[in-house]
């Protein structure tokens, strides 16, 4: 059937009205595109030809048509057909008139597109490259028949490039002949056709394609544009190859420079030309650029102000009083602006100097003292799009700061940080003058500019706010301000607003809020947002505190109040602009709410209006939470009532967030207006919270236990105890138990057990006993968690001192009795008592019990692991609560007990650890005492003693630096390496993330630790490496200085050592054994940590080859952290990464390869599962890695994975991650 509409069709198509070949046409497009289509050999044949044919036809929409059939065509019929219909375009191409031409380039390049499979790819190749090239070379062909060649060429090149290996030498040699071609347009074309093959080219004929382009820009008697052909040629190339054209910069640089800087006057192309290429070099080959650098930057500052036309003769400074003249300038110079386009070799220049910026983190203080005058002095260029590139090149400049000095405090006269604060006011008093420009598109960018600088730097403007004012005046109220200019006036507003003291802002606020409210009332929503957005801090820096000293605010309260009031109650707008009125009136009314009792009644019912509604329920309940905590004690009697009512019933609902919301506002306004709202009500919020006590979701916990205290806190009402015991103490019991209990949720159950006790009706035993037997294992479940038995003495420790101190001593009492009775069988029992004991003896003095420390050591003996640790626990707590009188006792221990040393020095750390925590003195004695005897315990030969022994003197460090620290440093040259490497782990511990008095002792004396890197001893060095770790985490700055010197060190620890590899005889088999394995893994770790927060010393070129590319094939402890590793720099520093990626993908390929021996347990085959997935996170990171596409081996790599089931299903869902 098909068949015979088919002939019916092509009959018509060969008609001689043309619109019936139109429609016949049109309707094979329809018949072809069909699933189902089929066609035998006959027909294929006459539709191939038909096509073929009707792609010249007079009629431009058929022909046209007809082009469109190819591509369903191709798909449809077998390959000879399609050789075949090639061969003919070819012959059309090469042959034909000038329109035919046309059409048959454009049929040629929709069959290229539509070809999918390998073999069809390779008849095809097989019939067209000798035509195209013949098209391309020889001699007599015209400039269109060579320009169509080369773009069908191209395309072809582009798509197939690796699978014509063979014919690349002869495909090189006919191209590069083609650069020194006469026509600008077929040397442009063969420019691109050489760099489509570039990326598939081995690196013989690399090398041979740039010394010929390199040869042609030597050789002094070349025309200019023949030259600039090269340079782009050049540029191309490193385009298209990336890091493979590294050997070859040595070179081409020198000889780029030289053309940049020779070049006559009026070839700004050449100069364009040169400083695009070098800026492809700088993003794709950084490890072999960094020779240049320096001869780039200069080069690039010398060319940004490159204008060889125009004399800038105007003043720096100028002000207000020139600004009518400049409207007359402006006709003056322009004149030039068709003739000139030494724009454009500013504008490259602006583009080479920002990869410098962003390849080269550590040469940012360099760049601040050499290209951030220069920049800011170049905001006053006159072409408007050589501006926007030099405010994107000072905005990467910012940006690169903010990266590399991430989570650094003080500022040192180096840091970038702080050269950038020394050029803020030239930055400022350049902005301003581009605020008072015409032009919208420069005040965008210059608003964009002082956003990213905020960011940096938050409080940097304050001695600048006045001048900047006006602009920001003239942004918002101008007639001519698009609403864009207008959102990024309003959004730097906002940051500016947020990040000063308020102070600064009180003698400009007539000035601001007058625009800022007009902006309110904008029609486009995105203004609106942004404008209210900028009232909520507006009214925090009118009034920063309630007294309101120093500064007026009531007159702005009514005009704010009735712009933000107008916008709240209109029911037909978006709703960003909705959310942002909600929060911004929940602000207000929390400030201003005691001048503002007539309008309460009024706009508070708005609010409560608006919880109800789906969409803007969140954001009201969060405006009532700040209305709550507001210290006004505003007058919320109107409302109240239904405030509650909607948030208990918020509670039941399944949106997350909205119920953490409700929890924080339920508690704020219990706090706040408990005493007006009834016990009835109490009770249905106690029921609702039940329901979310579960360890599923601990915040929720959290916030839901927090809510119970402070409803019980209210203790008149008998109700509210009562319905807490029925139905939330049952669900704290439940949770108690479990092993995932910590931080916030455990400190608000300590909290809610306690004002249980307070609270009436609930008696202290019934409450002791429940708490005691949640530990007993359950015949269902079995034992209690270690965590979960901790977690219960922490709550039965809370409970007692609530209790007062007779509860507390009978509790103790019972404690003890439960030691004594000699229960070795009864475990969980005594390891209870004996961490409740802990527990109760940290926050009381128990030395009023006779002999406790006896009792407690006596479990000492026990042969349980447990009791024994809970002991030491509980010895070194007790001791806590009084010094005076159990330190001693301890230390004598420790010199008679040689059998106890480990536990009771677990002991004495608990002691020192809570010291250093709480800040609080030894006696001096007792500090000599201490240290005599840990330094005595430094060469211990287990390895658990030294490092309790380490961390002890790390703590104490911490409270006595300047005893200490001379007293470590001593013995960092001692003979016995087991107490060089205690030491420096001593130190590790010494380093916390807040500021301690030991920072500046320990500064000095850092390289003497940390040099003991090049130790001969394994321990020693490992040590090291672990303290550089925590230094580059806690205290970046300490070490920032000695990095230079300390990287190379560390980087050679990361090297597989063939000495530390020994082989073990266990008799029937060996067993090879790697000593150095902890050492490699602790020094990648020490990379990726540094990595975090030293970006800017560490140069990832010289690291990733060779150190990370053996990591990547060494054990799987050091595979994992290479792969992260890797992750971060393709992240942090793509270009480096780019730059070697080939010989990267080698290693990754055999690590989602691997497969496990067959009689592998299952613990190997999960590890392996773990280190594929690892490899696959790292592929997808790579994958996010613009210009990664240049990397043939790692295209093939994702190629592999796609055909690959397992590893694809594995790979999409990391990517979903």
């Amino acid at each position: 059937m098909a068949n015979i509409a088919m002939t019916g069709i092509l009959e018509k198509m060969t008609g001689k009205d043309k619109d019936y070949r139109y429609m016949a046409t049109s309707d094979l497009l329809n018949e072809l595109n069909k699933e189902n289509f089929k066609a035998d050999a006959d027909l294929e044949i006459k539709l191939s030809n038909i096509i073929i044919q009707q792609l010249d036809d007079v009629a431009g929409d058929v022909s046209g048509l007809a082009v469109k059939c190819l591509a369903p065509l191709v798909k449809k019929v077998s390959e000879p057909r399609v050789v075949e219909m090639t061969n003919k375009l070819c012959d059309k191409l090469l042959k034909e008139k000038d329109q035919h031409r046309d059409i048959a380039s454009i049929a040629m390049k929709a069959i290229v597109a539509e070809v999918s499979t390998q073999s069809l790819a390779q008849s095809i190749l097989v019939s067209i490259l000798p035509q195209l090239i013949r098209g391309i070379t020889a001699p007599g062909m015209s400039t269109e028949i060579k320009c169509e060649c080369l773009d069908i060429l191209c395309d072809v090149l582009h798509k197939f490039g690796n699978l014509m290996a063979t014919d690349h030498e002869l495909l090189l040699g006919a191209l590069l002949s083609q650069l020194s071609s006469n026509q600008a347009s077929v040397r442009k074309k063969t420019v691109s056709c050489i760099a489509s093959l570039a990326s598939s080219l081995s690196d013989d004929l690399l090398a041979k394609a740039t010394i010929e382009v390199v040869q042609n820009l030597r050789n002094k008697g070349t025309k200019s544009e023949m030259t600039r052909t090269n340079i782009q040629m050049i540029g191309a190339l490193s385009r298209a190859v990336g890091y493979r054209f590294g050997p070859h910069l040595a070179d081409t640089v020198p000889v780029l420079i030289n053309y940049c800087t020779s070049a006559s006057e009026n070839d700004e192309e050449l100069r364009e030309y040169s400083l695009q290429a070098l800026e492809s070099f700088l993003l794709r080959c950084p490890r072999d650029i960094s020779s240049y650098c320096d001869d780039i930057l200069h080069l690039n500052l010398e060319y940004l102000s490159y204008d060889p036309n125009f004399t800038d003769n105007m003043e720096e400074d100028t002000d207000d009083e020139t600004l009518e003249e400049e409207e007359d300038d402006e006709s003056a110079n322009e004149y030039t602006d068709d003739e000139d386009v030494s724009w454009k070799v500013r504008r490259a220049a602006a583009k080479c100097l920002a990869a410098l910026i962003v390849s080269r983190p550590e040469m940012l203080a360099k760049l601040y003292e050499e290209a951030c005058p220069k920049l800011i002095e170049r905001f006053k260029e006159r072409e408007e799009n050589v501006k926007m590139d030099v405010f994107n090149t000072f905005t990467e400049l910012l940006q690169q700061t903010g990266n590399v000095t991430k989570g650094q405090i003080d500022i040192n006269e180096q840091s970038p940080r702080w050269l950038l604060k020394q050029e803020v006011p030239k930055i400022v008093r350049s902005i301003n003058r581009q605020l008072r420009e015409k032009s919208i598109k420069t005040k965008v960018g210059a608003f964009s500019v002082l956003k990213e600088l905020v960011v940096v730097l938050p409080d940097c403007l304050a001695d600048q706010i006045g001048s900047l004012i006006p602009g920001i005046e003239k942004a918002l109220s101008d007639k001519s301000s698009t609403s864009n200019l207008k959102i990024e006036a309003l959004i730097f507003t906002r940051l500016v607003l947020a990040s000063h003291s308020p102070s600064v802002f009180h003698p400009y606020i007539n000035a601001l809020s007058s625009p800022v409210l007009s902006a309110v009332a904008e029609r486009y929503y995105k203004v609106t947002a942004e404008a209210l957005r900028v009232c909520g801090e507006l009214v925090r820096v009118v009034r920063p505190n309630i007294e309101g000293i120093g500064f007026d605010f009531k007159p702005f309260v009514h005009p704010i109040y009735k712009a933000i009031m107008s916008r709240l109650t209109n029911q037909d707008q978006d709703q960003e602009v909705k959310e942002c009125a909600i929060s911004c009136m929940g602000l207000l009314v929390s400030t201003f709410g005691d001048n503002l009792n007539a309008e309460l009644p009024v706009c508070l019912p708005v609010l409560v209006d608006r919880m109800g509604n789906e969409i803007t329920r969140l954001t009201a309940v969060k405006a009532f939470a700040v209305i709550a905590s507001s210290p006004l004690r505003i007058d919320l009697s109107c409302v109240l009532e239904q405030v509650i009512a909607e948030l208990t019933a918020f509670l039941r609902k399944a949106n997350r967030p909205l119920r953490q919301a409700t929890l924080g506002t339920l508690n704020s306004l219990i706090v706040a207006y408990g005493d007006k709202i009834g016990s009835s009500a109490y009770e249905v919020i106690i029921v609702e919270l039940a329901t979310l006590i579960s360890d599923s979701d601990l915040h929720m916990t959290a916030l839901a236990l927090e809510l119970c205290c402070t409803l019980m806190a209210d203790r008149s009402s008998p109700v509210v105890g009562l319905a807490v015991r029925n139905k939330v103490l049952p669900q704290a019991l439940t949770l108690i138990k479990s092993s995932l209990l910590q931080g916030q949720a455990l400190l608000a159950l300590q909290n809610f057990f306690a004002s249980l006790v307070y609270s009436a009706n609930t008696s202290f035993d019934v409450l002791l006993d429940s708490l005691l037997s949640s530990a007993k294992p359950s015949p269902q479940s079995g034992g209690v968690a270690k965590q979960a038995l901790y977690s219960i003495a922490q709550c039965v420790a809370v409970l007692c001192l609530a209790a007062g101190d007779q509860k507390c001593s009978s509790t103790v009492q019972m404690l003890t009795e439960i030691l004594k009775h000699d229960s070795s069988t009864n475990s969980a029992k005594q390891h209870l008592a004996l961490l409740c004991l802990g527990e109760i003896g940290r926050r009381k003095d128990l030395s009023s019990h006779a002999h406790i420390e006896n009792i407690v050591i006596e479990s000492f003996q026990s042969p349980f692991e447990e009791i024994k640790s809970a002991a030491s626990y509980a010895l070194g707590n007790i001791a806590v609560g009084n010094l005076f009188k159990y330190l001693p006792f301890i230390l004598d221990q420790i010199d008679n007990q040689q059998k106890k040393q480990y536990l009771l020095l677990h002991s004495l750390k608990e002691v020192i650890v809570r010291q250093s925590v709480d800040k609080a003195e030894f006696q001096d004695t007792s500090v000599e005492k201490i240290l005599n005897l840990l330094f005595n315990h430094c060469e211990s030969e287990e390895e658990g003693v030294r490092n309790v022994v380490a961390e002890c003197l790390g703590k104490i460090a911490l409270i006595e630096p300047a005893k200490l620290v001379p007293a470590l440093k001593v013995r960092t040259t001692s003979p016995a390496a087991f107490t060089r490497a205690t030491v420096v782990i001593a130190v590790k511990y010494s380093v916390v993330e807040r500021p301690e008095k030991i920072d500046e002792i320990l500064y000095p004396e850092i390289s003497s630790f940390l040099m003991l890197i090049k130790d001969h001893d394994r321990h020693v060095r490992r040590a090291a490496v672990l303290a550089l770790s925590t230094f580059a985490h806690n205290k970046p700055n300490l070490v920032k200085g000695l990095l230079p010197e300390l990287l190379p060190l560390l980087y050679d620890q990361t090297v597989i050592k063939k000495e530390l590899i020994r082989t073990v005889d266990l008799g029937p088999f060996k067993h090879i054994v790697d000593d150095g394995l902890e050492l490699r893994k602790a020094a990648f770790e020490c990379v990726d940590t540094l990595l975090d927060s030293c970006l800017d010393q560490v140069n990832p070129s010289s690291f990733i080859v060779p150190y990370l590319k053996s990591g990547l094939d060494d054990h799987y402890d050091v595979k994992m952290p290479c792969h992260l590793i890797l992750s971060k720099l393709a992240d942090k520093c793509p270009s480096a990464v780019l730059a070697v990626l080939d010989s990267l993908v080698d290693h990754l390929q055999k690590t989602i390869n691997f497969k496990p021996k067959q009689d592998a347990v299952k613990q190997e085959v999960d590890r392996n599962e773990d280190m594929i997935r690892s490899a696959l996170r790292t592929i997808a990171s790579l994958h996010r890695i613009s210009g990664g596409d240049c990397s043939l081996k790692f295209k093939n790599l994702t190629n592999e994975i796609s055909k690959t089931p397992a590893l694809w299903d594995k790979y999409c869902s990391i990517r979903n991650e």
